[in-house]
């Protein structure tokens, strides 16, 4: 990829939400922990996901970060 070829995301995953992409701004502003080890903090958040899908999540809001959502 060239500095001239935009960013587009791969598509995002059914199973993430706003309020979840919420929360992982929130825990990035704190400063409360290394954004890299977030996808714990995201599952005790939101049980539901499972381990692979809070790394997804996790994945898609750093490829998204500071994009509008």
């Amino acid at each position: 990829m060239d500095e001239l070829t935009p960013f587009v995301p791969e598509d995002r995953p059914e199973f993430v939400e706003d309020t979840q992409l919420r929360f992982l701004d929130e825990l990035r502003e704190s400063g409360a922990v290394n954004m890299f080890g977030a996808s714990p903090y995201l599952r005790e958040m939101y049980p539901e996901l499972s381990k692979a899908e809070a790394r997804q999540v996790l994945g898609y809001w750093m490829k998204t970060f500071g994009e509008e959502r």
